[in-house]
């Protein structure tokens, strides 16, 4: 009898410790998150003429991560290739924003747009 309850004993802790083994690989797998070092991206930047489009695409080149950044005139759509582990796409809004341009989720200030030449200043919604 006694040698029954230390065996079941026994195989409780092993069934324990085992369950505890997965519960962490589980948690550890699922917080690793695989980062694409050559994400492609396509956003909405607004401007109007070739000195916009190196002013965007310089701004876009500032952030370290960015390996590729093309800006057409017409159709205001910003081609990147990023590596995201060194950025996000949301870095790249905000810098191109920082010097003046709209993307569709982050808004220059009146300020930065304001400093933009008469040229460049593009029509905000």
């Amino acid at each position: 009898m006694k040698a029954n309850i230390k065996e079941f004993r026994n195989s409780s802790i092993k069934n324990l410790f085992l369950v505890l083994l997965m519960t962490v690989f589980t948690i550890s797998a699922q917080g690793q998150e695989t980062k694409n070092k050559n994400a492609k991206y396509t956003t909405e930047v607004n401007g109007n003429c070739e000195q916009c489009q190196k002013r965007i695409q310089k701004a876009a080149y500032s952030v370290p991560g960015v390996k590729s950044a093309s800006w057409s005139i017409e159709t205001h759509q910003l081609a990147l290739i990023i590596n995201e582990e060194k950025c996000s796409l949301m870095d790249v809004k905000k810098a191109i924003a920082k010097v003046g341009h709209d993307t569709d989720s982050v808004k220059s200030t009146k300020e930065d747009y304001d400093d933009l030449h008469t040229c460049c200043q593009y029509e905000r919604l």
